[in-house]
C-alpha cells in the first residue's frame, strides 16, 4: 500500500512542480494582451514616457481696480464715492507638457495652461528648468506648442489613436497639484466623446486614469509607452477626480501642431454646410437604412460645398474614408484639414452612395459693427459662424465683442452668445440681421443660445 501511494504521489508532485514552473514563467515574463504586455507593462511604459513629460509653470500680471473704502456706506455718506485704485497682482498656474521634437525643443501642452501667461517655465524630468516661448496656439481645440532651448532632450514616441479600443490599458503622466511627475493607470472608458462644450472641436478619449489639476497638457500613453492623447479636462461635479477624464487624441494633435509650427496658428478649411444628426425618423423620411451620418440642413451660398454641388438632404457618411457618425463628427473631421486642401466627401442621396472631391476654403468670418445695423446694437461686434458651429450644427451669428457700456450688455448679451433670431426672424448670417432690424424699432428681441441654454434678450 505504501509503495502504491508513493507511486501515485511522486508523479502528481512532479506535475505540480512543472505546473508551478510554467505558471512562474508566465507571471514573470510579460504576456501579450492585444497590443501591450500586462505584467511589467506599466513599469516599462512609465520608464519610456516619463523623460518626455515636463512640468509647466506660468506667471501672469493682473491689474485690479480697488479701494479700501469702496462700498463702505459710512465713508460714502460723508466723503462721496471713493476713486478706484489700480494694483498689479502676480498670478501663477501649473500644468504639464510633452516633448514632441527633441532637436527643435518643441513641447505640446493645452492652450488653457499658458493662456494669458507673461512668463512660462518648463521643468524637465531631470530637474533642469528653461524659459519657454510660445510658438502658437489653437484655442478651439485647446492645443498649444511652446519651445525651449535645451540639449539632451528625449522626445516621446507617438502612437496611433485610431487603433485604440475601449478597455485598452493606459497611463496618465503629469504634474497634479504641483506635486511633481505622477503616473496613474486606468483604461480607455470611451472614444469619440463630443458635445461636452469643453472645446469648440471635441473628439475626446475618455479614461478613468486619475487626472487632476495640473495634469492638463500631460501625456496619456499606452503600455508601449507611446503617446496616444494629451490630457485636457475632467468631469468633476464636486471639484475632484471621479474617474472621468478626457484627452485629445494624438492623431488630431499631430495634424494641428504641424500647422501651428508652420503658421503659428491653425488655418482650418471650411466646407460650407450646416448639418444635423441623422435620427431614425430622418433616416426613414429620407429613405435610407442607416442612422449614422450627418444630414446637410443648409448649404451656405458661394461656399465650397455649394460650388461642388452638395444639396440639402444629402447625408454625409465619410470624409477621406473616415466614417462620419453625426454632425459633431463632421465638424471635427473637417476641422483637421487646412484651407485649400482637397478632400473626398461620401454621401447618400436618394438612398444611393456617391462621392466627390471638394477643395475646402479658408474660414473667413465676416465681421461687422452693430452700430451700422442699428443704434441699439452699438458697442457689439458680430461675426458669421463657421460650418457646423455648436453641438448640432446651429445657425446664427456670434457676438464676438460686447462692450460693458452698451445697451446690449445691460440687457444681458455676452461675448460668445449665438444669436439665432432677431425680432422672430431666423438668422443665418449678418445680412439676415440687417434685414430683420428696422431703424424705427422701439426694441430688439433676440433669441440667444448660450452653451446648452436658450434665452430671449430684449434691447430697448
Amino acid at each position: 500500500m505504501k509503495q502504491e501511494l508513493t507511486a501515485f504521489i511522486w508523479p502528481a508532485l512532479v506535475g505540480v512542480l512543472a505546473a508551478a514552473l510554467i505558471l512562474d514563467k508566465w507571471v514573470l515574463e510579460p504576456q501579450e494582451t492585444g497590443n501591450a504586455p500586462v505584467n511589467g507593462g506599466y513599469r516599462d511604459a512609465v520608464a519610456l514616457a516619463t523623460p518626455s513629460v515636463v512640468n509647466i509653470y506660468t506667471e501672469s500680471r493682473v491689474t485690479e481696480r480697488q479701494n479700501p473704502f469702496h462700498s463702505d456706506p459710512f465713508f460714502e455718506k460723508f466723503f462721496g464715492t471713493p476713486p478706484m485704485q489700480q494694483r498689479e497682482r502676480r498670478v501663477s498656474s501649473l500644468g504639464s507638457g510633452v516633448i514632441m521634437d527633441a532637436e527643435a525643443g518643441y513641447v505640446i501642452t493645452n492652450s488653457h495652461v499658458i493662456a494669458g501667461a507673461d512668463e512660462i517655465s518648463v521643468r524637465l524630468h531631470d530637474g533642469r528648468a528653461f524659459d519657454a516661448q510660445i510658438v502658437g496656439v489653437d484655442e478651439d481645440a485647446d492645443i498649444a506648442v511652446v519651445q525651449i532651448a535645451a540639449e539632451a532632450l528625449q522626445q516621446i514616441h507617438p502612437g496611433d489613436s485610431d487603433t485604440l479600443r475601449v478597455g485598452d490599458f493606459v497611463v496618465a503622466i503629469g504634474n497634479p497639484f504641483g506635486l511633481g511627475q505622477t503616473a496613474t493607470s486606468g483604461i480607455i472608458s470611451a472614444l469619440g466623446r463630443s458635445g461636452l462644450n469643453i472645446e469648440d472641436y471635441e473628439d475626446f478619449i475618455q479614461t478613468d486614469a486619475s487626472i487632476n489639476r495640473g495634469n492638463s497638457g500631460g501625456a496619456l500613453v499606452n503600455l508601449r509607452g507611446e503617446l496616444v492623447g494629451i490630457n485636457t479636462a475632467i468631469l468633476a461635479p464636486g471639484g475632484g477626480n471621479i474617474g472621468i477624464g478626457f484627452a485629445i487624441p494624438i492623431n488630431m494633435v499631430q495634424l494641428l501642431t504641424r500647422q501651428i509650427i508652420e503658421y503659428g496658428e491653425v488655418r482650418r478649411g471650411r466646407l460650407g454646410v450646416i448639418a444635423q444628426n441623422l435620427t431614425p425618423e430622418l433616416a426613414e423620411a429620407l429613405g435610407i437604412d442607416t442612422t449614422r451620418g450627418a444630414v446637410i440642413a443648409q448649404v451656405i451660398p458661394d461656399s465650397a460645398a455649394d460650388d461642388a454641388g452638395l444639396q440639402e438632404g444629402d447625408v454625409v457618411v465619410a470624409v477621406n474614408e473616415r466614417e462620419i457618425v453625426d454632425a459633431s463628427s463632421l465638424r471635427n473631421t473637417i476641422g483637421l484639414f487646412r484651407a485649400d486642401e482637397e478632400i473626398e466627401v461620401s454621401f447618400l442621396r436618394d438612398g444611393k452612395r456617391q462621392s466627390m472631391r471638394i477643395r475646402i476654403r479658408a474660414i473667413e468670418p465676416v465681421a461687422g459693427q452693430g452700430l451700422k445695423i442699428n443704434k441699439r446694437l452699438e458697442g457689439i461686434r458680430l461675426a458669421d459662424i463657421d460650418d457646423e458651429d455648436g453641438p448640432q450644427g446651429q445657425r446664427g451669428v456670434r457676438a464676438v465683442e460686447v462692450a460693458q457700456t452698451s445697451l446690449a450688455w445691460s440687457a444681458g448679451l455676452r461675448e460668445g452668445d449665438l444669436i439665432i433670431s432677431v425680432n422672430k426672424q431666423p438668422i443665418y448670417s449678418l445680412k439676415d440681421v440687417e434685414q430683420a432690424v428696422d431703424e424705427n424699432d422701439a426694441m430688439l428681441l433676440l433669441n440667444v443660445v448660450r452653451g446648452n441654454t436658450g434665452l430671449f434678450i430684449v434691447i430697448r
